[in-house]
C-alpha cells in the first residue's frame, strides 16, 4: 500500500495547491489512500465544512487537524458528525469528535489513522504517549497498517514518540511547526518516521503568513492581525510504502513541489 500524507495545508492558496498537484503525484506514485492535516485550511486558522468538503472533493480520505481545530466555532457540530476529520486523540473525555478512525481503501483493505497532540510548548492534554498505547490496542485487532499524526512543537518530544511506537505502528508522521525536516526514515521495527512533514500553502511566508507582519511583531512584541500571505503556492508531503500483510513500512520518500 502507498500513503501521502500530506502537510499541514494553510489557507486557499494551500488548497489551490492540493487542487492543482494531488491528481498529478496520485497517478505518478500509485497512491492509495491521502491523508493531510487540514487544521489551517480556512482562512490560514482551522477549518469548516466548506473547506473539509472542498479538500475531501479533492481527493483527500482522512484529514487530521491539531491546536488549532477549535478556532472556527462553526466546525463543532460538524466534527460531531464527520469521523473522516480527526482532532487530537489526547483532549480529554466528551469532546465532540473522534481521535482515530479505521477505514477502508477501494479494494476493501482496511488501515487506521491516529491523531494525537504533543504536550511541550502545546496546550496541555492527556498523555501522548499512555493516550496512544491504549488507543492502539483498540485499533490493532481490527488493522494492521496505522498511521499516527503527531502534532508536536518539540523535536525531541516527536522523535521520543516515534522511537516509542516503532514496531507498533507502520508510520509516525509529524505536523504542527510548518517546516518540513530531511530526517525521513524508517526505524529500527519497521516504523516510518519524519520529524515534520511541512506546510502546504505560500511559499514565501513566514509559517504561511505575510513575512512582514512576523517580522513586525518580533520586533515591536506588540499583538496584531495575522493573515495568510499571498503568492505562489507549495506542496509539502512523503510517500509512504508499507507492506500490507506486516504492517512495517518499507520506505518513506520526502516531497516538496511548487504550484505553478
Amino acid at each position: 500500500m502507498k500513503v501521502l500524507f500530506i502537510g499541514d495545508i494553510v489557507g486557499k492558496i494551500g488548497r489551490q495547491a492540493v487542487k492543482n498537484l494531488l491528481p498529478n503525484l496520485v497517478s505518478r506514485y500509485k497512491i492509495d489512500i491521502v491523508i493531510a492535516n487540514g487544521e489551517n485550511a480556512a482562512g490560514g486558522f482551522g477549518i469548516n465544512e466548506k473547506t473539509a468538503s472542498e479538500l475531501f472533493s479533492y481527493g483527500i480520505h482522512i484529514i487530521t487537524t491539531g491546536n488549532h481545530v477549535w478556532d472556527k466555532k462553526e466546525v463543532i457540530p460538524y466534527l460531531a458528525k464527520e469521523n473522516r476529520i480527526l482532532r487530537p486523540l489526547n483532549y480529554p473525555a466528551g469532546i465532540p469528535g473522534v481521535g482515530s478512525i479505521i477505514f477502508n481503501t477501494s479494494n476493501n483493505k482496511k488501515f487506521a489513522v491516529m491523531n494525537v497532540s504533543g504536550r511541550i510548548f502545546m496546550n496541555t492534554l492527556d498523555c501522548p504517549f499512555r493516550t496512544s498505547r491504549a488507543e492502539l490496542e483498540k485499533l490493532r485487532g481490527s488493522a494492521k497498517i496505522i498511521i499516527i499524526d503527531f502534532h508536536a512543537e518539540a523535536t525531541s518530544e516527536k522523535i521520543a514518540f516515534g522511537y516509542y511506537m516503532d514496531g507498533q505502528v507502520s508510520a509516525v508522521i509529524g505536523t504542527h511547526t510548518h517546516v518540513q525536516t530531511a530526517d525521513e526514515k524508517i526505524l529500527p521495527g519497521g516504523t516510518a518516521y519524519i520529524t515534520d512533514v511541512g506546510m502546504t500553502g505560500p511559499s514565501v511566508s513566514i509559517i504561511g503568513i505575510e513575512k512582514e507582519q512576523i517580522i513586525e511583531r518580533f520586533l515591536s512584541h506588540m499583538p496584531r492581525k495575522f493573515e495568510v500571505a499571498g503568492g505562489k503556492g507549495m506542496l509539502s508531503a512523503v510517500v509512504i510504502e508499507i507492506d500490507e500483510d506486516s504492517g512495517k513500512a518499507t520506505a518513506i520518500q520526502r516531497l516538496q513541489l511548487t504550484n505553478p
